[in-house]
């Protein structure tokens, strides 16, 4: 008796200490103080926006467009590609990927010119249960698709960034799909998933052991490559070397979940988070009317050379599940993952 009394007592208190380590690992008993300079001007109706380019060159934006919580409830939808002009004070999306011959259910986007008139984007792809980065040029609002590329190291996707028309890096945010090995990376943040680099036709894994990597974005006057690692609650510093192997350099501790990277004129990091995952999930499943979003920044300079800072911080009223803030002028736009539209703050 006294030894089946000591084992549930071991059990109780191993199951404690696990539950304890989910609840503030993942944000759970964070205090959500609401922080917002200035004010929201506008709110542009699209579903689903979880990542945004932007050309600061040419004053446009493209989105990614996914109904997550229409498919959610087994809704029929279809998501899409959409162009913002930057210079119309409508901020009317235009629809771009509507004649393209493929189902599009996009994810993390990425975009560089090419030429003097004509953009490359790469856009993950997810069809049931099928995995892809579909390719496409752009020129004005003529989205051409060229290819879809896939490889079964493309086993979970969430970001990428294209570093070339040849190139890109790729996160996958899991190493299993389905199971109670996904549970728990999902719970117990165990550092399974990866980066993936891609060049020519080749995919090699080139970074692991990673919570949750998410968004990633490359800084090419630095030479750096950053990944969000949103389990962990950090951001992943790597050099990038000559042959597109990457050198690990750091870990930033940012004390909220981190979504995608973007990148500024002055090279400083804007990074939509979920500041509490356990609300973020529970919201993503219908079972929650909002989850609080955060957007922070930091400005990095070397390693342990960094300021970070926390700008925007809201319950979710405003904006739920933030995943991309992108600063244009005195605007940011801040997409999101199951929101009905994209919420505009002006600083």
């Amino acid at each position: 008796m006294k030894r089946l009394l000591f084992v549930f007592m071991m059990v109780l208190l191993v199951v404690s200490i696990l539950a304890a380590n989910i609840l503030f690992s993942s944000g759970f008993f964070r205090d959500i103080k609401p922080k917002m300079e200035g004010k929201i001007t506008a709110s542009i109706n699209l579903p689903g926006v979880e990542d945004i380019a932007i050309s600061r060159e040419d004053h446009f934006l493209v989105l990614s467009s996914d109904d997550r919580a229409a498919r959610r409830d087994s809704i029929s939808t279809k998501g899409g590609l959409f162009l913002i002009n930057l210079k119309d004070p409508e901020l009317t999306p235009i629809p771009i990927s509507q004649h393209i011959k493929l189902t599009l259910n996009p994810h993390g986007i990425s975009m560089i010119k090419t030429d003097s008139s004509t953009y490359m984007i790469l856009v993950i792809n997810h069809v049931e249960d099928q995995h892809s980065v579909e390719k496409f040029n752009l020129y004005g609002d003529s989205l051409v698709h060229l290819e879809s590329i896939t490889d079964p190291l493309f086993n979970s996707p969430n970001d990428l960034v294209a570093i070339s028309e040849d190139e890109f890096y790729l996160t996958n945010d899991h190493k299993y799909r389905t199971g109670f090995n996904r549970i728990l990376e999902d719970y117990l943040g165990m550092s399974l998933s990866n980066v993936i680099g891609y060049n020519d036709g080749k995919a090699t894994e080139v970074a692991s052991e990673i919570a949750y990597a998410n968004g990633i974005n490359y800084d090419q006057e630095s030479n750096l490559l950053f990944v969000a690692s949103t389990r962990a609650f950090r951001v992943k510093v790597y050099q990038r070397r000559a042959d597109g192997t990457l050198n690990y350099q750091e870990d930033i501790k940012v004390k909220t979940g981190v979504d995608n990277i973007e990148i500024d004129e002055d090279g400083k990091l804007w990074i939509a988070c979920h500041p509490n995952l356990l609300m973020f999930a529970s919201y993503a499943k219908g079972k929650s009317e909002i989850a609080p979003s955060e957007i922070i920044t930091i400005d990095y300079r070397g390693i342990g050379d960094y300021e970070l800072k926390s700008i925007f911080v809201n319950e979710g009223e405003v904006v739920s599940g933030s995943s991309v803030a992108i600063p244009f002028e005195n605007q940011v736009f801040i997409g999101n993952v199951m929101d009905d539209h994209v919420t505009v703050w002006e600083r």
